[in-house]
């Protein structure tokens, strides 16, 4: 049975964190964060699909390739993309500047970053950082890891979950950050979303593979907030074996599917952490087509509405507007009826379980349904749009939040 517990990255045996400030762009804030396994641990990762990937995107995608990793360095402030070489040269040093601390090879090392594209790392603050994050860690240090990856995010994000393998409890932990610039589209080996994933499961490196890109693509890469695919999207998971359990080498072992639900979870709580956390965001949406041809219609559908500027503004504004909808529906490329089409709109606050429905439209009608009743359900701080195009069998989904003023505020200042 899968328990949520405390720890984060650092809940699984023999797992270290920190995170300290090295004034990479602003002083008093967290902006290096180091995650270190005590032994080294098979490895498995997603990466961004953007052509235009950051240094340490491309460093990682060949370190990946061996399977292996013991840390993970990660920096805020500075994206470290749209650098030519020099990007991979100071990419590289980090990778080997946190090895020579740590005392392990190189190629153990994986290197994330995250803010502003196109400024040079200063290295100078990042290697005494680095030396600075090694002698920091802990085994309560998540919580510092988690606040120095933050950018414009509110609040750090973490989650950590205990179940049992082969007869022995094994735990996994994560930290994540994104608020802006969120519209992933991971896949494997070749503002900004990052994760870091520990467990002490010991996993065959070839089916941690392909579970990481499974769970990537039913949690991550069904998030978007402003659509934007970030250079730097990076979601790595480590399994150093700890907790003793026979190896989860089958996709037919009863394990399989108990370690993939707890991945699951862990992947899916920190989506919708993201989502909630959009920058500016003042509401959680949820998206869910039904009754599609194909679950890759129903989820091109759910994503045009989840990204429409005019659909995100009404749900700010309170405004029941269901032909913004419909109408991303019909601009989404995928072939409907809208003499068909259903919308129903459904609000609760965040710490209810249900949600309270209005039918909006009915067979591409309006249902002639009280404004009064839409708006309040609208001003609730969870809102469910659900489209039912009538085509088919098969549904999708997408989370997102709303677009405010402030979203406008922190992107047109961002880089001051």
């Amino acid at each position: 049975m899968l328990k949520v517990i405390d720890g984060g990255v650092t809940a699984p045996k023999g797992f270290k964190a920190s995170g300290i400030e090295a004034e990479i762009k602003k002083k008093n804030k967290k902006d290096i964060a180091l995650i270190y396994s005590e032994v080294p641990a098979t490895a498995a990762g997603t990466f961004t699909t953007n052509r235009v990937k950051a240094a340490p995107v491309l460093v990682d995608i060949d370190t990946v390739k061996k399977g292996k990793g013991q840390a993970i360095i990660a920096n805020s402030g500075n994206a470290n993309a749209c650098n030519g070489k020099k990007g991979i040269t100071d990419a590289k040093k980090m990778q080997t500047e946190t090895a020579k601390a740590l005392k392990i090879k190189s190629d153990l090392v994986y290197v994330a970053s995250t803010g502003v594209i196109g400024q040079t790392l200063p290295m100078d603050r990042v290697v005494k950082g680095i030396s600075k994050a090694v002698k920091s860690l802990h085994h309560e240090g998540n919580d510092d890891a988690a606040s120095a990856i933050m950018t414009t995010d509110t609040f750090p994000k973490s989650i950590s979950v205990e179940f049992e393998l082969d007869g022995k409890t094994c735990r996994m932990g994560a930290i994540c950050k994104g608020s802006g610039m969120i519209a992933p589209l991971m896949a494997g080996p070749h503002a900004t979303m990052l994760c870091f994933i520990t467990t002490d499961a010991n996993v065959d490196q070839k089916l941690l593979q392909k579970m990481i890109e499974t769970s990537v693509d039913r949690s991550f890469n069904h998030v978007t907030v402003d659509n934007d695919e970030s250079t730097n999207d990076t979601c790595i998971i480590f399994a150093n074996g700890l907790a003793g359990n026979k190896t989860l080498k089958s996709k037919s072992s009863q394990d399989y599917a108990v370690f993939l639900e707890a991945l699951q979870f862990v992947t899916t709580t920190l989506a919708k952490m993201m989502a909630r956390d959009g920058e500016g965001a003042t509401k959680f949406v949820e998206v869910i087509v039904e009754n599609a041809k194909t679950e890759k219609d129903a989820f091109v559908i759910a994503k045009a509405i989840a990204n429409s500027p005019l659909v995100k503004t009404a749900i700010f504004g309170a405004d029941a507007n269901w032909g913004r909808i419909i109408c991303a529906a019909g601009y989404s490329g995928v072939k409907i009826n809208p003499d068909v089409v259903d919308i129903t709109l459904g609000g609760k606050s965040k710490d209810e379980e249900d949600f309270e429905l209005i039918k909006l439209a009915r067979n591409g009608i309006s249902t002639n349904f009280p404004e009064s009743d839409a708006k309040k359900l609208l001003e609730n701080s969870d809102i469910l749009i659900l489209v039912d195009i009538k085509e088919g069998s098969q549904s999708s989904y997408v989370w997102t939040c709303d677009f405010s003023y402030d979203y406008v505020k922190i992107n047109g200042s961002y880089r001051s």
